[in-house]
């Protein structure tokens, strides 16, 4: 939004002038409108104007913007006609998200102030679970009938076209309610009128189960380009549609939490600025005692193996090479087969698959960092056989971490358990372990210690 606009605005709203106010506002965008919301937000009298001063679909748009607390104080304090105005403009599914984020009593306010079929909609999604594609619909969609033809699916859509959210498709029923097909309405359009809709859809149809990962629609509407994506029950009977705003939503959500599991915090709830103290300290304190009490077996270990660091002190000066090696080379593969089991490249049925990469990489790899590791030895002055050791055993240590690295994600989707949580932290944590029982026992084996 222009500079100029914001100002012009924010002028108008010192003064009484309620028209020149609706007359700078009407061209507004709805994300616009939610940042001046949001600029206004230590003035809840200006922020109650500019809501007034728009149109119902306009006001309803930039407070799906907004997040749920700020929508339901600002459309308590509309007035009542204007709140139910703005409710009724908004979409099934934001507003599903909306009553099913607030206190059952606020929402049993907002459900009251809706018309009996919106209402009995918005009820409808909200049987569906939060993160699954029935709880991400919505179920403002164009549907005709098999039997109909091109007119009379047209004659349908002026009746119902206000309504409908996802006007490029046409979903096509049988008489018992399954999907049958889906026409794009330029098709339509094209066609003769008498044409059965039968004659235009497309009847290899890709859709989504209501009870499936909210992930999985987000997989099929990248994957096919879609702006719209059916949603069906056990029953193959079509219950909603998921749209391509939706489905940014999920991303942005799901790359979000991923992002904090990955940094070892548990997902916030809100941003990070409006999170108290209190509320992060509860997020991130758990991992952290988890990740100690993990590395507390790198500590166990170096104690039970002491004796060997008094015989050849120098095996202590490769410690945090080795095991920062071998950690680094597990997050970089948990990281890669994380993000392609995201994309739905990389499935359980490919564990042998990723392994075997993994084993091959791993050598690979290994092989590049025991030369370097080899030449640093000499470069320092350590001993031929004290060399061989570290260099055979960065080898092994990067081909296991590697393997756990890409390994761990996938038993982690088998246990049901988000892959991210085998993230870098957890993950570098194990193979630090792992890498010093390594250390250990090839040096005994190599320099023919502890025996």
């Amino acid at each position: 939004m222009p500079t100029s606009v914001q100002e012009r605005i924010r002028d108008l709203l010192t003064t009484a002038h309620e028209d020149e106010l609706r007359s700078a506002l009407e061209e507004l965008q709805p994300f616009d409108l939610a940042g001046l919301l949001r600029e206004r937000e230590e003035h809840e009298d200006e922020q109650i104007r500019l809501l007034a001063a728009v149109a119902p679909d306009l006001a309803a748009g930039a407070l799906e913007h907004l997040d749920y607390q700020d929508q339901y104080r600002l459309l308590d304090h509309l007035d009542e006609q204007g709140s139910r105005a703005v409710l009724t403009s908004m979409s099934s599914d934001a507003l599903s998200d909306l009553i099913g984020a607030v206190h059952p009593r606020r929402a049993r306010e907002l459900l009251r102030r809706l018309p009996d079929e919106q209402r009995a909609e918005v009820q409808r999604l909200l049987e569906f679970p939060e993160n699954t594609a029935g709880g991400r619909m919505t179920v403002d969609y164009l549907e005709a009938q098999q039997a109909w033809t091109a007119a009379q699916v047209l004659t349908h859509f002026r009746k119902v076209g206000r309504e409908v959210e996802v006007a490029n498709y046409v979903y096509v029923v049988d008489s018992t309610g399954r999907l049958a097909g889906v026409a794009s309405m330029r098709d339509v359009l094209l066609a003769d009128p008498q044409t059965p809709v039968s004659e235009i859809m497309y009847t290899q149809v890709v859709s989504v189960r209501a009870d499936a990962d909210q992930e999985e629609a987000a997989r099929l509407l990248e994957q096919y380009d879609f702006v719209a994506l059916p949603v069906v029950d056990a029953a193959d009977r079509i219950v909603g549609v998921i749209t391509i705003d939706d489905i940014v939503d999920v991303i942005e959500e799901e790359a979000t939490e991923d992002i904090q599991i990955a940094g070892g915090i548990a997902p916030l709830d809100e941003s990070y600025l409006d999170s108290s103290l209190t509320r992060l300290f509860r997020k991130r304190i758990g991992w952290l005692l988890l990740l100690f009490l993990a590395a507390s077996f790198t500590t166990s270990i170096l104690r039970h193996h002491a004796e060997l660091l008094d015989q050849v002190v120098a095996l202590a000066f490769f410690i945090p090479l080795l095991i920062g090696t071998g950690g680094n080379s597990g997050a970089q593969a948990s990281t890669l087969v994380i993000r392609a089991m995201a994309l739905g490249e990389v499935a359980l049925a490919d564990f042998v698959r990723v392994a075997w990469k993994e084993i091959r990489m791993g050598l690979t790899l290994g092989g590049a960092m025991a030369v370097a590791t080899f030449a640093l030895a000499r470069a320092i002055g350590v001993p031929l056989n004290l060399g061989l050791t570290v260099a055979a055993t960065i080898v092994l240590v990067v081909l296991v971490g590697s393997v756990l690295g890409a390994a761990f994600p996938l038993i982690g989707r088998r246990l049901g358990l988000d892959p991210a949580v085998f993230s870098a932290p957890l993950i570098t944590t194990i193979v630090d372990a792992t890498g010093l029982v390594i250390y250990f026992q090839v040096a005994r084996l190599m320099l023919g210690l502890g025996r």
